[in-house]
């Protein structure tokens, strides 16, 4: 009795990326809604609250001393070592190489370019807002501090925000902006705010970045986050740009180029037969349709029909000679009595 083989998980998950690339039918995209807006301009509020409170050397200035002096990394030293290597996942270039590896993945399995415009459009504004802050604040960090219980403020730093921990918002959020379903969506947004939360407390712990850098870091990232609906219609513009320009490209090769193979599933044009092509192929005799069209299961090239082949004879018998034995085809000799 024959059985199936029942499939394994990991079977399964090669037969998943063995199938053909696909363009989903419907690509949900943000909108900017009113909750939307609304968490917009409460970061908003909160981003320029850090601000003030940092320029006027309010209680957190004094918190962010006190945090500095208790030395974390020297009150917690066993975990030094996981802390170096976890505050990578907020650093600009690893964390952008392994989430573009991701998201090209994606377009070129859904043939369409919007997650990596996406990562790029987020990228661009996340060094725009975060860099012009840095620089027009210019706050030197806990390591370059001159006064004690100043702000730091205006001496050619650039530690305020802090970029690791809005870049590990902005980076590990984007997964979860370009989420395919909402429970997706939900849970890598927890993964992406426990990971930027770490990141943030891990430049704590190492003394890089004060306490107020990394409250503007998580804000700043988050802002950009938000901001993405309305770089949307932009990213759709420039795909649909680039799209043109990749066939104008391919309408422009040389005549007798090989013609870019169609995806499987692809729909292709039939030209329709005459009616005077029908007739002749209804009157064509049975013996000529048959031996012009060859068999689906042979390679495309000229065939020839087993009628047309040449006959090939054996040379010599493979039997060994015998002296009784008579050849085929000869009469055989009438039997005498003696």
């Amino acid at each position: 009795m024959r059985t199936e083989r029942t499939l394994t998980r990991l079977d399964r998950v090669f037969a998943r990326l063995d199938r053909e690339p696909e363009r989903p039918a419907h690509i949900d995209v943000p909108k900017m809604s009113r909750h939307r807006v609304a968490l917009l301009t409460g970061t908003l509020a909160f981003y320029l609250a850090i601000v003030w409170a940092v320029v006027t050397t309010s209680w957190l200035v004094r918190l962010d001393w006190q945090v500095m002096f208790f030395r974390p990394y020297q009150q917690w030293q066993g975990i030094h070592w996981f802390v170096d290597y976890y505050v990578v996942l907020g650093q600009r270039g690893p964390t952008a190489v392994m989430v573009a590896a991701w998201l090209g993945w994606r377009s070129w399995r859904q043939h369409t370019l919007r997650p990596m415009l996406t990562l790029g459009a987020s990228l661009l504004l996340l060094n725009i807002t975060v860099g012009a802050a840095k620089l027009g604040m210019g706050r030197l960090g806990p390591h370059y501090a001159t006064t004690i219980g100043s702000n730091e403020m205006g001496l050619g730093g650039d530690i305020f925000p802090s970029g690791h921990t809005a870049n590990a918002v902005v980076t590990w959020g984007i997964l979860a902006y370009l989420a395919s379903s909402p429970r997706t969506r939900r849970w890598l947004s927890a993964v992406s705010a426990v990971t930027s939360l770490g990141v943030g407390m891990a430049t704590v712990y190492l003394g890089t970045h004060w306490l107020s850098d990394v409250l503007l870091g998580w804000a700043a990232g988050l802002l950009v986050l938000l901001a993405l609906p309305w770089c949307e219609p932009l990213i759709t513009r420039a795909e649909t740009a680039i799209f043109d320009l990749r066939d104008r490209w391919r309408a422009r090769a040389p005549v007798g180029a090989p013609a870019p193979a169609l995806p499987v599933g692809a729909p292709v044009l039939v030209e329709p037969r005459s009616t005077a092509q029908d007739e002749a192929a209804a009157h064509e005799p049975a013996s000529v349709s048959r031996s012009a069209r060859a068999p689906v299961y042979l390679a495309p090239g000229p065939h020839t029909t087993r009628a047309e082949r040449t006959p090939v004879t054996p040379i010599g018998s493979r039997r060994p000679p015998h002296a009784d034995r008579v050849p085929r085809g000869t009469p055989a000799r009438p039997v005498t009595a003696d």
